[in-house]
Order: structure tokens, then C-alpha cells, then sequence
């Protein structure tokens, strides 16, 4: 008998949690010592992934007992232009070196998918540790996370608002209020379960504090999740319902001009920091953050909110997927004057032709279907593009989280 007859695949349950650990331990490299410089304890580093086994879906590869290859979806939900959608969140890829190049992978990926589709969550997002090898295996790029760098002599001026700040403790529900508010506002935004909030706040140190800004009605309307270590105010993350609420947090964070040297920070959003500031002269660095991917494009189109035009709309496309059958061949696109969508399976021919990575990142409208067109990812004539312009909201994605 071979190795790879040897192999099974099967869910991956609370039993096998230090496998599990291991597993995910040895191929992250990250060692026991690193948890513990940032306050991590033993149990903690221990119990830190349990929940993943205990509420997630876990499949894995085995050889005879031992686990050798897992993934893990979290049922999550993502606001998509105010559309709420079921989201399999992928995490914890990994397998060992030594059972590498066997296709092990790809297969736990398609029954993933498979699953998802069951599960109604039309789409997935992941954090990508490579992203040629998630793009060859159908997610596409979908968000961007914005690092800047403020020095004490660049922070905004005082502004005078009508609220004010308070300075409370992380677990105070008016953060989870202003944030419920938020992403009900933003686009590709989680929607956060209490399973979302612990993988939000899993990581984060001791001394993390949070600052809610306060209308003049005494309504939270936004926070600043922030901590000070060596001179350094480090934002985590700044949200806010309206602009006042936005000024609000940044006169608390100059209020600490004598405290700090500089600020550094994160934001998620196509808004450059340096134009909003009188000083723009700072230091922002714009990575690619999550990807997405859609699972099922059946599913995903009849929920989806296309912009209200005057008439009927109807386009034919030709969409390849790596991986999915149910996501290959020709279909027919019919919008109605509302912006309800319908698709169907076609045998006539295409108006346009493009990928599965393409087609997320196109409806999410992180790129448009311009700027795809002329880098050669969708093909199409001059008058399809248009149309395509006119049916997809103009909101670039908003995603903060991470799993």
C-alpha cells in the first residue's frame, strides 16, 4: 500500500485539538516563546485555538491517527452593499512539509467549498500567506489595509466639536454598538458574531484601551481601540459614524503631544490619511490586506444588489473557476429595473469572458470593470464594459478584521 492509500480525509474534532495545535504551531513557526513575549501564558497559548475546533467546520487528512493536513471555515457574515451575506471564513491552512506536493490541499479546498455551498455562505474570505497560491485556487484580492506614520509636530490641530471622549474599557458595549452601526454602513464590512469579536480581540495585549466618542445627546457615534509602549500611540483601529465623531477622536489623540514622539496606525479604507491631515507629509504604506472568492455564483448573484437602472439589463458570460464545476460555463445575467439580479445557464454567446477571481473583485468593487478590461482580466467590448460600470455600486471595500 502506497502513502497517499494510506490517507483518509475526515472532520477534525475536539479530540484532536493538540494535533491540531501542532499542526497549525509547526507550520506558522510560531513558537511558545514568542506567544509568552506578548503575555501569553501556557494555558492560554493552549486554549487560544479551541474555539476553531469547537465552532468552526475543521477537515483534515490523516494518516492512519495522525493528522497531517487541516483547514477550518468560520460561519461568518459580511455586509455586501448593505446586502447580508452567510461568509465561510478560511483559516488555519496547513500541512506538513513532508506530505507536501500531493494534492492534499486542493482536495480539502473543493470539499470546503463544497460544504460552504451547502451552507448557503456564497462567499469565503481569507487572509493570504501567499497570494499567487489562493489566486490559483480561485480568491482574488478584495481589500487593503493602510499603515501610516505621524509625528508629533504633524498632528491635526484642535478642532472644537459638540461631544466628547471617554476613555473605557475594551468590553464596554457601546464599542460594540458604534461598530454594529458602522458596518451596517460599509461595505464587504463583518458583520461580527460573538465568534468574530473573540478572533478580533484574540491577540491584542493587556494594555489596549479603548476611546468612544460621545454626541452632544450622549450617543456613541465612534472609537479609537489604541495603546501607548515607548513613546509610540499605536492605533489598532479608528471608527466612526460621521465626520465630527472622526475630529473628535483625533483632538484626543493630539491631546497626547507631549506624551508621544508619533503615532502609528492602520486604517482599511481608500481614504489617504494625508490629504484629511494640514500636514500631509507623513508615511502611509498601502499592502494588500483579505481575499475573497465567490463559492457559489447562483447563489451570490440572487442576492446581490445591482444599481437601479431604467430598464431591464441583459449580459451573457463566459466564467472559468479552478476548482468548481458549478462555477464554469456560459450564463445569462438579466437585472431587472429595480437591481435584482437572475442568472441562468446560456447557450448563447457571450458578451463577456473572464475568471472567478476577477468576477469577485469586480462585483466587491475593489477594481472596476475599466480598469479589468484594459489589464487584460475581462474581456469584452467598449459597450459591455459600460454597462458593467453602470450595474456595479461605486464603494471600494471595507474589511477590518482578521481569522
Amino acid at each position: 500500500m502506497s502513502r497517499l492509500d494510506r490517507l483518509r480525509m475526515g472532520k477534525v474534532e475536539t479530540r484532536h485539538f493538540q494535533q491540531f495545535n501542532e499542526l497549525l504551531r509547526y507550520v506558522f513557526q510560531v513558537t511558545k516563546k514568542e506567544l509568552q513575549k506578548v503575555g501569553w501564558e501556557e494555558r492560554e497559548i493552549a486554549l487560544a485555538k479551541l474555539p476553531v475546533l469547537e465552532k468552526a467546520d475543521v477537515l483534515g487528512w490523516f494518516d492512519g491517527e495522525k493528522l497531517i493536513s487541516q483547514l477550518a471555515v468560520y460561519p461568518f457574515q459580511v455586509n455586501i452593499f448593505g446586502r447580508t451575506y452567510e461568509m465561510g471564513g478560511l483559516t488555519g491552512v496547513s500541512t506538513y512539509p513532508e506530505y507536501a506536493n500531493m494534492g492534499l490541499m486542493s482536495k480539502l479546498m473543493r470539499q470546503a467549498l463544497a460544504d460552504m455551498q451547502q451552507r448557503k455562505q456564497s462567499i469565503s474570505y481569507l487572509f493570504p500567506y501567499s497570494i499567487p497560491f489562493y489566486r490559483r485556487k480561485g480568491w482574488e484580492i478584495i481589500s487593503d489595509k493602510m499603515t501610516f506614520e505621524i509625528r508629533d509636530n504633524q498632528l491635526p490641530k484642535v478642532k472644537k466639536v459638540t461631544g466628547y471622549v471617554e476613555r473605557l474599557n475594551t468590553e464596554h458595549p457601546d464599542i460594540r454598538t458604534v461598530y454594529r452601526n458602522f458596518s451596517s454602513m460599509r461595505h464587504a464590512a463583518m458583520i461580527r458574531n460573538e465568534l468574530a469579536w473573540d478572533e478580533y480581540w484574540r491577540w491584542d495585549l493587556d494594555d489596549l484601551t479603548a476611546a468612544v466618542y460621545y454626541d452632544r445627546s450622549h450617543q456613541p457615534q465612534g472609537y479609537l481601540l489604541y495603546w501607548i509602549s515607548k513613546d509610540v500611540l499605536h492605533v489598532k483601529e479608528m471608527v466612526y459614524i460621521h465626520q465630527e465623531a472622526r475630529t473628535g477622536l483625533w483632538n484626543f489623540i493630539s491631546a497626547h503631544f507631549s506624551m508621544v514622539s508619533k503615532v502609528e496606525g492602520n486604517t482599511f479604507t481608500n481614504d489617504p490619511l494625508a490629504f484629511w491631515l494640514e500636514d500631509g507629509d507623513i508615511k502611509e504604506t498601502i499592502t494588500p490586506y483579505y481575499m475573497a472568492r465567490i463559492v457559489d455564483i447562483k447563489q451570490f448573484i440572487s442576492q446581490y444588489p445591482f444599481k437601479a437602472v431604467s430598464t431591464d439589463t441583459q449580459l451573457t458570460f463566459m466564467l472559468d473557476d479552478p476548482i468548481l464545476e458549478w462555477n464554469q460555463g456560459i450564463f445569462t445575467l438579466h437585472v431587472n429595473d429595480k437591481g435584482q439580479g437572475k442568472l441562468f445557464e446560456s447557450e448563447n454567446s457571450p458578451d463577456f469572458s473572464l475568471d472567478i477571481q476577477t468576477l469577485t473583485t469586480m462585483l466587491l468593487g475593489y477594481k472596476r470593470p475599466s480598469y479589468l478590461a484594459i489589464i487584460g482580466r475581462l474581456a469584452s467590448d467598449e459597450q459591455t464594459v459600460e454597462i458593467l460600470e453602470n450595474l456595479i455600486e461605486r464603494e471600494i471595500p471595507y474589511f477590518s478584521d482578521y481569522f
